[in-house]
């Protein structure tokens, strides 16, 4: 069976917590060629910082270039794959969660394994700030002002801190009358005066 051609840049909806859908999400990145085009959307409360920085290393390591377009949210986990886009966008009612990030344990953990756990997530915590500042191209300082001790950024703020480009949402084609446009015949005016 011949696959029809993709006619643009593969559109992939980076939406709901990343983690639970990181399969299809990872199946879809593949999708695209090496140094291909792709558009992500996203409305995205976050997920695991591990499954973060894998969508971070597959758009990096694949050389994707990639544009990212916050129709809702990109919070948490979701910053770093929107961070790693080459475009980015959002709209005035975008809003980005910028936080320490936050970590649980199983039930039954040793001592031991618990003080490693707190160590390395010390380290993974620090790594990631620093990352996301470099991706956003901006300094340590700038970016932990918003980290800690977290913040709701609206798309707005985030496009006039230079870090993306704005959507203005009034300029959009807008459809009327389920997707018709509103005409009034010659007839129906002259009738009603």
């Amino acid at each position: 069976m011949e696959q029809e051609e993709q006619e643009g840049p593969l559109e992939i909806p980076m939406v709901g917590d990343l983690t639970d859908n990181e399969g299809a999400l990872t199946e879809k990145l593949l999708d695209v060629p090496r140094g291909g085009e792709c558009i992500l959307y996203f409305d995205s409360p976050g997920g695991s910082p591990y499954c973060a920085m894998h969508m971070v290393g597959l758009i990096r390591l694949r050389g994707l270039r990639a544009t990212a377009i916050v129709t809702g949210e990109c919070s948490s986990a979701a910053l770093w794959p929107f961070a790693a886009c080459q475009h980015r966008f959002v709209t005035p009612f975008s809003v980005l969660l910028f936080h320490p990030m936050k970590w649980q344990s199983e039930e039954h953990v040793g001592l031991a394994e618990a003080a490693e756990w707190a160590r390395h997530f010390e380290s993974l915590e620090t790594e990631m700030d620093h990352l996301l500042a470099d991706m956003f191209n901006v300094s340590f300082k700038q970016m932990e002002k918003w980290i800690n001790p977290g913040r709701y950024v609206s798309g707005r703020e985030l496009a006039e801190a230079g870090l993306a480009e704005i959507i203005d949402m009034d300029s959009l084609d807008r459809p009327r009358n389920n997707g018709t446009p509103t005409k009034r015949s010659p007839t129906a005016a002259k009738s009603s005066s």
